[in-house]
């Protein structure tokens, strides 16, 4: 893997990078009593803050997220219907009804219940049994839908949480990570715009039964809209946040590991005050302009262009600029020909040194194999220099 420095990003992009040197001493990252804390932009998917957030903890009423996620996907894929109904079977009235003195909808034994009712339950309340109807009419058991569970986060990039029920509820196996969950949140945020607005409802009613939202956020932060709260007693407290602000700015917050509740709400608004403080968005590089030269062995010519196929738009530190940096990646050696748009490696762009967000970059042109005898040059320093790049 070749590692290349862009040594021009913060001329071309930060001007005022050297200006701000004098900013060096100043800590850019906040403390937080969390154990565990990411902090996402909602639009680029860039990280701004992590703190252990690949550290595993106890779902609790997070795993909820990934049940409403699957619920929303069948929603919209039209596996099931909004104005259908779920049956109630004991175990879900059991385990997650009345008799479960958990959260829950209340509903019914044996009832059947509609599902946009359940989809309100399972957002607005929590509601495990919720969750378990859910899951049992989808898959047949919580066990299946678990499966299911896994294999969605697997598609969407969570490398490091595993699910063994749809409700949270203690059970060993089961756990996630502050960046995994970060990931869920911004994923149903805008692939599910529509279903996400429940997150942001105060309260609903069903079965003449008033329940409120379970989101400290809502009210206390401006913008909040979202998302869940958890607690177990291996993990303590723990949150996912949106809050939403000025001119498109999504903020997406994960936090776990907090002793007790008015600690949870505080480090979360304190964290979403900071990020949207410190931080303004800048465009870094834009599609199309080369961004680095790859060297190409065989070719009629000897490197070609890595360019993006879309700009390259990031959430970058106001006051400390010299902390930007980038470098681009791309596997060794590269052997012609090689086609215009072939996916050659990514640019990685870091604040402080932590990867904060990587795109992919192509090739910007066609680089034909050249005549044998540039061939046979290529190969010959490829033997006499390619043992450097191993080391």
């Amino acid at each position: 893997m070749r590692v290349l420095r862009n040594a021009i990003l913060l001329a071309a992009i930060l001007p005022g990078a050297a200006a701000l040197a004098q900013n060096r001493d100043e800590t850019l990252f906040p403390e937080t009593a969390a154990k565990v804390a990411v902090v996402l932009d909602g639009k680029t998917g860039g990280i701004l803050f992590d703190k252990n957030g690949r550290a595993p903890f106890p779902p609790a009423s997070l795993a909820k997220i990934m049940t409403a996620e699957i619920l929303f996907g069948a929603l919209a894929s039209g596996q099931v219907s909004a104005d259908a109904t779920m049956p109630v079977s004991n175990h879900a009235w059991r385990t997650g009804g009345a008799p479960s003195r958990t959260a829950t909808m209340f509903a019914a034994v044996r009832s059947a219940v509609p599902v946009d009712a359940l989809a309100h339950g399972l957002v607005v309340q929590a509601a495990n049994d919720a969750a378990i109807i859910i899951a049992e009419h989808l898959d047949g058991s919580e066990k299946a839908f678990a499966q299911r569970m896994n294999d969605r986060a697997g598609a969407l990039g969570m490398v490091d949480s595993r699910f063994v029920n749809p409700t949270g509820l203690p059970e060993g196996g089961q756990e996630v990570t502050a960046r995994d969950v970060a990931i869920l949140a911004r994923h149903v945020r805008y692939a599910y715009p529509d279903r996400y607005a429940l997150y942001a409802q105060p309260e609903f009613e069903w079965n003449k039964i008033l329940q409120r939202n379970r989101n400290p956020l809502l009210g206390a932060i401006p913008g909040a809209t979202g998302m869940a709260t958890g607690f177990s007693q291996e993990g303590g407290y723990s949150i996912v946040g949106v809050v939403e602000g000025e001119a498109g700015r999504v903020t997406i917050l994960a936090l776990a590991g907090l002793d007790k509740e008015p600690t949870r709400v505080r480090e979360t608004i304190a964290l979403a005050n900071w990020a949207a403080s410190a931080f303004e968005e800048k465009a870094i590089f834009q599609a199309g302009t080369p961004i680095a030269q790859a060297p190409v062995f065989g070719g009629v010519t000897a490197s070609v262009p890595l360019v993006l196929e879309e700009d390259l738009v990031a959430l970058v530190p106001k006051r400390h600029a010299q902390s930007v940096t980038a470098s681009v990646r791309y596997d060794t050696p590269l052997r012609a020909p090689v086609r215009k748009g072939d996916r050659i490696g990514v640019v990685e762009l870091k604040i402080e040194d932590r990867v904060s967000l990587e795109r992919e970059l192509i090739a910007g042109e066609d680089v034909t194999e050249g005549t044998f005898a540039s061939r046979a040059a290529d190969a010959v320093q490829e033997l006499a220099f390619g043992w450097i790049r191993s080391l």
